[in-house]
């Protein structure tokens, strides 16, 4: 059956290659594909994996793809064909195999792009057509590892194995069950994506909830840093400045414009990162976030 191994005589040779006889079926074997240390001749067995190429024609190859119908592998994405599914590279030389589109999200907002990568094993149907199957959660199951405690606000890296509308399961490259609220992204995550995003909490499944937003920090402008920075070297993390303030006290201090300082301002303000008194006309510091790097959020 094609997209197995399976052992067959050769029965010819040429300068390129060697021909395979599989129950009654010829496969080209190419010289440059094979692995094995001793050179076969003429009438010796041979084994390979079987398959038709791009041109449905039939090959033996001794260089074995990731994925085989009893092994998963993680197979790059490299065709999406919306008719049909998605194509991804298992490693055999001149073939991509497919992902069928009834295997794949509903919303095509949610299917794989080109580079996104997926776990599969390889399926040969009753007309010896070759697909690609998802690993289902079961497999990502036995492939996790235990995480360690004090994971929160972490960096992590991933890959989404499962998008739904509450959110994405991913496993991270630590091999880590991970799941990401809809909450927690600026967009639907795709089938196959690779992300980075950090640990926000653990879920009552034993998932490390995770969020591929910001930290507050991260989305802060140069005009801000500048002021977080000056609030910093203050003993009383007090600043003589608010919203209201002289554009020349403005311009002197910090050496920005008024209206660079007053979005600043607003950032820090809606990040929670500082407090404005009107009243006294300062502003605080209250949550400094390079001191929160290891903290909950």
């Amino acid at each position: 059956m094609l997209g197995t191994v399976a052992k067959g005589k050769i029965i010819d040779e040429n300068d390129n290659a060697y021909y395979v006889q599989i129950d009654g079926t010829t496969y080209e074997l190419k010289k440059q594909e094979l692995t094995q240390d001793e050179i076969p001749k003429i009438g010796d067995e041979i084994e390979g994996f079987i398959y038709d190429n791009k041109s449905h024609d039939r090959e033996m190859t001794q260089f074995l793809p990731f994925a085989q119908p009893d092994q998963y592998g993680w197979g790059k994405v490299t065709e999406v064909r919306p008719g049909l599914g998605v194509f991804v590279d298992v490693g055999l030389p001149d073939k991509d195999v497919v992902v069928s589109m009834d295997d794949l999200p509903r919303e095509k907002e949610r299917w794989p792009r080109r580079d996104d990568r997926l776990l599969v094993r390889l399926e040969t149907d009753y007309k010896d057509r070759i697909w690609a199957k998802l690993a289902d959660e079961n497999i990502f199951d036995q492939l996790a590892a235990n995480f360690p405690n004090g994971m929160n606000n972490e960096n992590v890296f991933g890959t989404v194995y499962a998008s739904r509308e509450i959110g994405a399961f991913v496993l991270t490259n630590d091999y880590y069950l991970g799941f990401v609220h809809e909450s927690q992204m600026p967009r639907p995550m795709r089938l196959g994506e690779q992300f980075k995003g950090r640990v926000i909490g653990i879920s009552q499944y034993g998932r490390l909830n995770l969020s591929t937003l910001p930290r507050a920090f991260e989305e802060i402008d140069d005009d801000a840093q500048m002021i977080l920075m000056s609030l910093r070297r203050r003993e009383t993390k007090t600043l003589p400045f608010y919203d209201k303030s002289d554009a020349q006290d403005i311009k002197r201090y910090f050496g920005i414009s008024k209206s660079a300082f007053k979005r600043a301002l607003g950032h820090l303000l809606k990040a929670g990162l500082i407090e404005e008194d009107k009243t006294a006309g300062t502003i605080t510091l209250i949550k400094d976030p390079e001191e929160n790097t290891d903290g909950e959020e």
